[in-house]
């Protein structure tokens, strides 16, 4: 049996330390026997497996040595570990994997293996607690709370919660505010980590979300999600704007918030130190929110690209000031509430803008068809924007814009194709002066302006292009006329064609830029795919795509096995 000391202090130790650190009384009582076991390791030998059990009744300790018997002989760990054949002497039936324990006299804690053992102590209560608080507040990311500012460091605060602390960084807080030891403080919690040092509570008085969670605990109908807030942006203490929105059409959600006399938004505004609020009502329709966005100003027109995320505003030459706001404030605000890039133009602006742009269509129109200003200027009015567009339109439609007939509209058509003709030769001539290759127009397709654009940056021959990467081809040629994914895959098979890999190194890198396999896994996974077309394999223009790669449809032809460009240094190696 093992040598056993009752020692009932122990327990009421451990009582006393749950209680007051608010933790298990049976974590203390582990982080004892953590701390008798490193004892009896500094007494026996620290290569030893050395344990302690403290009995949760009695208080007695218990402390043994285990070895475990293992197959091998000779062990590999003489101070852990026994062969069988000579365990079964000692213990008669013993099998691999099990344990022999001996037990061994008990401790006589002297000055340093008492400092020790509170140390581990201390120690492991200090994990246990931190790690108590991380589950405590992990689900309380996007909550306000209070605190009591504890201490300064480096102009960070340390916020004291109850039993946690919590960091309150200087870029954090509002400009100007300043907090004194003892004050007391509300933020909002962003962020809740596990550091070495023990959990991290991140606050801020910046984050939007504190803005949203003050106006929930000032305004009962959010509280109750009667009133939504769709969207915060703010310019911390000095303006925020708020979009909201009623579930509920007898509720004006502006309203709401603002409050008898303001009070419910001016209870806000003090806690943010006058930080100005601007609440505006939140619409489906993106043009009408940014309209509202953009208040105060007034706005008389509203251009969106949805797919670039931008639009255009256009206000009253006098309310240009007012709508971009002092320093740009304004715009921005509403830039970052509606997540687009806001361009302002005046009335003025815009109507130059545009009287400058249909004399720069109508001019082209007027050079490259024969025509006169007058139906120059109808098919600008039409929307035509190029003399492609001409090409691409259907006979019945051109001819039924005012003032065209059918025999206008054939004639039409065939001066815009003898122009494009004309432009093409010319283009590929200009190009075979400038000694671009046959292979590169081969390998990617390209129309005879766009082997122009790539001998004007030195790219001739097919070593120059498989030299370059997908952006850089992208820049040179322009988004319009092909993407990166298209570019990347161009590039894959000028880099093939020039001998730069075999077909299986294809396969592999096709494979490799769709997920299928990592790169200490790439020859199995480029053997393994049979789904790689020949085409992709030889450098050949994938089916699918235009000889004219200057459409819009080059991007989107693209094979989908093509590469994005991740690999492209890593294939040419």
């Amino acid at each position: 049996m093992d040598v056993a000391i009752a020692r009932p202090e122990l327990l009421l130790v451990a009582d006393a330390v749950a209680r007051e650190k608010m933790i298990e009384r049976d974590e203390v009582l582990e982080a004892m026997e953590q701390a008798i076991q490193k004892a009896g390791r500094a007494k026996y030998g620290h290569e030893k497996d050395i344990r302690a059990v403290i009995d949760r009744k009695s208080g007695e300790v218990k402390l043994s040595r285990w070895t475990e018997v293992v197959d091998a002989e000779p062990v590999e760990n003489e101070a852990t570990q026994l062969s069988l054949r000579i365990a079964q002497k000692i213990k008669p039936g013993i099998k691999t994997g099990e344990f022999i324990i001996d037990p061994l006299p008990p401790i006589d804690f002297g000055r340093i293996a008492a400092q020790t053992a509170k140390q581990v102590i201390v120690q492991r209560v200090r994990e246990v607690e931190r790690n108590k608080q991380y589950l405590e507040y992990k689900d309380r990311v996007g909550e306000v709370i209070n605190g009591v500012v504890k201490r300064t460091e480096y102009g960070n605060l340390m916020v004291e919660l109850g039993k946690a602390e919590a960091l309150l960084r200087r870029d954090e807080t509002i400009p100007r505010e300043a907090f004194r030891n003892g004050d007391r403080v509300r933020a909002y919690i962003y962020d809740v980590r596990e550091e070495p040092r023990g959990p991290q509570i991140f606050l801020s008085r910046t984050h939007p979300g504190f803005l949203a969670k003050l106006f929930a605990q000032e305004v009962p109908e959010i509280y109750d999600g009667i009133i939504e807030i769709k969207a915060v942006a703010r310019d911390p203490g000095s303006r925020a704007k708020m979009a909201v929105i009623s579930r509920d059409s007898s509720i004006d959600p502006v309203g709401a918030c603002v409050g008898m006399r303001g009070s419910r938004v001016q209870a806000v505004v003090q806690e943010l130190q006058g930080e100005k609020i601007d609440i505006i009502p939140w619409s489906p329709d993106q043009a009408t929110f940014i309209v509202n966005a953009l208040a105060p100003a007034e706005v008389t027109k509203v251009v969106l690209d949805d797919d670039a995320r931008r639009v255009e505003v256009v206000v009253p030459d006098d309310q240009l000031s007012l709508a971009i706001g002092r320093r740009g404030q304004n715009v921005r605000l509403a830039s970052q509430l509606t997540r687009y890039d806001v361009d302002i133009l005046t009335e003025a602006e815009e109507s130059e803008r545009r009287q400058e742009d249909f004399r720069k269509r109508s001019g082209l129109f007027v050079e490259g068809l024969d025509v006169d200003d007058v139906i120059a200027g109808l098919l600008v009015t039409e929307g035509f924007g190029s003399i492609e567009d001409i090409i691409n339109v259907d006979d019945e439609e051109l001819a039924e814009i005012e003032g065209f007939d059918e025999n206008v509209a054939t004639e039409l058509k065939r001066r815009a194709q003898a122009f494009l003709d004309k432009r093409e030769s010319e283009m590929d001539d200009k190009r075979r002066e400038m000694g671009v290759e046959d292979a590169v127009a081969e390998v990617g397709g390209f129309s005879p302006a766009m082997l122009v654009a790539l001998g004007e940056k030195g790219v001739k021959s097919l070593e120059d292009l498989a030299d370059l990467a997908g952006d850089e081809l992208v820049e040179i040629l322009g988004t319009d006329a092909v993407d990166e994914e298209t570019a990347n895959a161009v590039i894959l098979a000028a880099r093939q064609s020039a001998g730069w890999f075999g077909d299986e190194d294809v396969v592999g890198a096709l494979a490799a830029q769709n997920g299928e396999y990592d790169d200490a896994e790439g020859e199995e996974a480029g053997a393994e795919d049979s789904e790689v077309t020949e085409g992709d394999a030889t450098g050949e223009i994938p089916e699918g795509w235009t000889e004219d790669a200057a459409t819009e449809d080059l991007g989107e032809a693209a094979p989908e096995g093509e590469p994005d460009g991740e690999q492209d240094d890593a294939a040419r190696t």
